[in-house]
């Protein structure tokens, strides 16, 4: 059996995120035709919302297994678009005026960041079924010296197919996958990895 060495490269930063948004009844068809890009990304922590469960048989583990439920995604930003986050929350949105705080259904909506490393490849990833959890909105006084004012959304990524996925990825590190960029993964919400594989031959 032979060692093989790999190097990975070490992530650099996390680049703009992406957000397009579906019918309040998710339907993995009917996306809207834009997609919103805010280069305002501070930091990201995703982690797994899981359940692990051991059978017992004959006085030993039989079986064991991990059932993710879902992702949680952490996203602390510089600055984020008022309408777009009004509509993540189910908000009344006419014109500048936003009703806020009713009882309503909030819509489902594919979240996508990149995250770039070091030797110039990147991890793009689209969530495709997502739902705001939360937010925090925090204001303080201005002072002489400078502190950037953040604040922080709790995404909740579901899954999207009939396998409970959660995320779709492509490695731009990864043979034949360089062609696929940033632009084109994230043009729309992709789900599939068919509809991946079609980006490496589309012009740019």
């Amino acid at each position: 059996m032979a060692i093989t060495e790999k190097r990975p490269a070490v992530k650099y930063t996390v680049g703009a995120q992406y957000i397009c948004f579906n019918e309040k009844d998710f339907d993995s068809t009917k996306y809207e035709a834009d997609v919103a890009k805010m280069p305002t990304v501070v930091n990201i922590e995703v982690s797994d919302n899981s359940d692990s469960y051991e059978s017992y048989a004959s006085g030993d583990v039989y079986d064991s297994d991990t059932i993710i439920s879902y992702k949680e995604i952490s996203v602390e930003q510089l600055a984020f678009d008022d309408i777009t986050l009004a509509k993540m929350r189910g908000d009344v949105v006419s014109g500048g005026v936003i009703l806020s705080g009713g009882v309503r259904q909030r819509p489902f909506f594919a979240y996508g960041v990149p995250i770039k490393k070091k030797d110039g490849t990147m991890d793009l990833r689209w969530y495709p079924k997502c739902k705001l959890a939360e937010n925090t909105d925090t204001t303080a006084t201005s002072t002489d010296s400078h502190s950037d004012q953040t604040d922080t959304l709790t995404i909740r990524a579901y899954g999207f197919d009939a396998d409970q996925n959660k995320d779709i990825s492509c490695l731009t590190g990864e043979d034949g996958y360089d062609k696929v960029t940033e632009d084109k993964f994230f043009a729309a919400p992709l789900l599939t990895v068919a509809a991946v594989d079609a980006l490496k031959t589309t012009s740019p």
